[in-house]
């Protein structure tokens, strides 16, 4: 099972009901992910929780001020059975500058933007907008 797009479909299918957050088992790419998503302003915030020798991620929701989520969407790029690598120059903004790509890079994980500043490519994991 794709661990990063079980984390993106508990996002979404939680912010579909209004929740304010959700829980998804830790790893240090979710974490990274969603240190970025933090970031750029679509979640509130997340902690890292051990309960009985497992680690989970708990995510904080963020809505607008009419109650619709931050997240308009998000699409998976690169899979477990088709990665995607893009080099530097050719990244491409997301939804004209309001959303982000999330690359995973040999200087970790980094939005377009960053990446594009430390003129890096790296694999194509997710637009969000």
């Amino acid at each position: 099972m794709d661990v990063i797009t079980d984390l993106f479909n508990r996002i979404k299918n939680a912010q579909a009901v209004h929740k304010i957050s959700t829980v998804v088992p830790y790893s240090k790419l979710k974490e990274a992910i969603l240190e970025k998503m933090r970031e750029n302003g679509f979640i509130l915030d997340f902690k890292v929780r051990k309960i009985q020798d497992k680690k989970s991620l708990r995510i904080y929701l963020k809505y607008t001020n009419e109650g619709k989520g931050t997240i308009s969407g998000i699409k998976r790029i690169s899979k477990p059975g088709k990665r995607i690598y893009i080099k530097a120059k050719d990244i491409k903004t997301v939804k004209s500058g309001f959303g982000i790509a999330i690359l995973s890079t040999s200087k970790g994980i980094l939005t377009d933007k960053e990446a594009k500043k430390l003129k890096t490519g790296g694999e194509l994991i997710a637009e969000i907008w």
